[in-house]
């Protein structure tokens, strides 16, 4: 499947834009994974792009994503994209099993964390925002809780990499290069009376 394609049923199934946002957040921080691989980005890409486009019509855990795999696969989704897609749910039972796999799992929640702690900022911009600043924020609970952080240090366990040193750096530098279609370049107003 072309990624136009992918982005067309994204459009067709998702109205938040900032859904949206989350979902090209994953895409490129996948496809940056797959360049240090040596891994295809084009298919890396599109499992992170399509990885939440049942979310509006299945809001809930009981049907996301399982009931959005026979979507994907009416519109022509390779099942390999479709079991890693399903893959990043704990609770579909189906297990990581491929380094793609275990990717997604890994980037999905961080790339959510990142964004929150880049709209805290007083600038409101992602190149404000450092390793050290998200680990401040992770500390507290409070802040961003649905991002589970359980989840990305397992993540980060299945890939045997550090969270702080390589992979939240990481996620961070993929994201940073599409600040402005993310909405999260800043305000250029900012300090100025």
């Amino acid at each position: 499947m072309k990624r136009e394609e992918a982005m067309g049923i994204v459009r067709e199934f998702i109205k938040n834009e900032n859904l949206i946002k989350h979902m090209r957040a994953v895409e490129v921080v996948m496809r940056a994974y797959a360049r240090k691989y040596g891994e295809d980005e084009d298919s890396w890409g599109l499992v992170g792009l399509l990885h939440d486009f049942d979310w509006e019509i299945h809001p809930n855990l009981d049907e996301h994503p399982a009931k959005g795999a026979p979507i994907l696969r009416e519109r022509g989704v390779d099942e390999e994209d479709i079991r890693s897609i399903l893959s990043h749910a704990e609770h579909t039972g189906i297990p990581r099993a491929t380094l793609r796999d275990k990717v997604l799992f890994a980037v999905d929640e961080l790339t959510g964390l990142v964004t929150a702690v880049a709209l805290v900022r007083p600038s409101k911009s992602i190149f404000d925002v450092t390793a050290q600043s998200i680990k401040k924020k992770w500390k507290d609970r409070a802040f961003a809780a649905g991002a589970n952080r359980e989840e990305i240090e397992q993540g980060c366990r299945e890939l045997d990499i550090d969270l702080w040193s390589e992979h939240v750096p990481f996620v961070l530098q993929a994201m940073q290069s599409i600040a402005s279609e993310l909405g999260l370049e800043g305000q250029s107003d900012v300090g100025k009376s």
